[in-house]
């Protein structure tokens, strides 16, 4: 059956025919409940889907912890030494409230920045915020590099 195509107050077939007047777009939307929805009430829809996504993305802020405490530890890499073809020193820094035991996994790398050499220290609790430490990693080969892979709470 041809669509029906609404021309002015006449509704014709997408072939120029005219329909019944009984077949109107109004006499459509009254048969099949098809309604349209006033404006006043499309944007207190909007309003509440604004209000949503602003609730929302405020507590994924809170929840990610973009709005609460910094974090508790941070490890910085300042410098290594090679020593020989089986040693490197690293040294680093490491941030943490005073009183709070710290593990490090410490790495030596390659030319090709293969792993030779790996090695997790522990660092008891301390009364400093910040501590500079040198820590030496047996190597396998020559290392170019010694640096902090991570550090976590222990």
């Amino acid at each position: 059956m041809p669509r029906p195509v609404a021309t002015g107050s006449k509704t014709t077939h997408n072939d120029g025919e005219a329909m019944p007047e009984t077949l109107t777009l109004a006499a459509l939307d009254a048969r099949y409940g098809r309604r349209t929805v006033p404006a006043s009430r499309r944007r207190w829809i909007l309003w509440g889907v604004a209000s949503a996504f602003v609730i929302l993305f405020a507590v994924w802020l809170a929840w990610g912890g973009l709005l609460g405490a910094p974090a508790d530890l941070e490890a910085t890499d300042v410098g290594h030494t090679v020593i020989d073809d089986s040693h490197v020193d690293v040294r680093f820094e490491v941030t943490t409230n005073p009183g709070t035991p710290v593990s490090c996994a410490l790495q030596a790398l390659n030319q090709s920045f293969g792993i030779v050499g790996w090695r997790i220290i522990e660092l008891g609790a301390s009364d400093q915020r910040t501590r500079s430490i040198t820590e030496s990693v047996r190597t396998s080969e020559r290392a170019v590099t010694g640096l902090i892979y991570r550090c976590w709470l222990t």
